[in-house]
């Protein structure tokens, strides 16, 4: 059983208008993610930071277009960034692992997908891909990652420390690092669209 955590929760003030529901050729831009995920998982938490934005997506995100469980929640803590969504994300899954990802990639692909869940082992925490040998905290993605629900404690513990960099989790639990190398995992499946301008590889 998997499980995948989709962070929505974020202002977008880069970007100047709600990322996940932002139409990208034709269709939402967490659609892209969505339909990626069919057959990968079993169920898709999708963190939201209010009432009002669940009822938006659940407005054009039909369950019954995908193989998985879909379930819309509101982000526990609010103001305190994506550690806060992978909080609630891990609090909502019925499995013991989940693979985050932020609504504003619509480039990670099923490959991806399988090649992170394939280095999962016993007692291992988070597999998290980076980019650079030399540095591999430094250069990982951790918002593109998998944790085990059992770092819960540890992430209520940094929050209440207002200590909020992913980072600073993974650095504190059982981590196996997977290389982008760009023949299993391609480095432009991280590319996030945070500006406008970005919107430009589209065209």
């Amino acid at each position: 059983m998997k499980s995948s955590i989709i962070l929505c929760g974020g202002q977008s003030r880069r970007m100047g208008q709600d990322k996940g529901s932002m139409i990208i050729k034709d269709k939402p831009m967490i659609k892209y993610i969505l339909s990626t995920l069919n057959n990968e998982i079993d169920e898709a938490i999708i963190v939201l930071n209010d009432c009002e934005r669940i009822s938006k997506y659940k407005d054009f995100i039909n369950p019954n277009d995908y193989t998985y469980r879909i379930k819309f929640v509101e982000d526990k803590i609010k103001n305190k960034g994506p550690i806060s969504g992978i909080l609630t994300g891990l609090e909502n899954i019925t499995t013991e692992y989940a693979i985050v990802f932020p609504c504003d990639n619509p480039f990670i692909s099923k490959n991806t997908i399988q090649t992170l869940f394939s280095e999962i082992t016993e007692n291992l925490q988070a597999v998290v891909p980076y980019h650079d040998p030399e540095n591999k905290l430094k250069t990982s993605e951790p918002l593109h990652s998998i944790y085990n629900k059992n770092i819960i404690p540890l992430i209520n513990e940094l929050i209440l420390k207002d200590s909020l960099h992913i980072k600073g989790i993974i650095e504190k639990i059982e981590t196996k690092y997977v290389l982008i190398d760009n023949k299993k995992i391609l480095k432009k499946e991280f590319r996030n669209l945070n500006r406008p301008e970005d919107l430009e590889i589209f065209n």
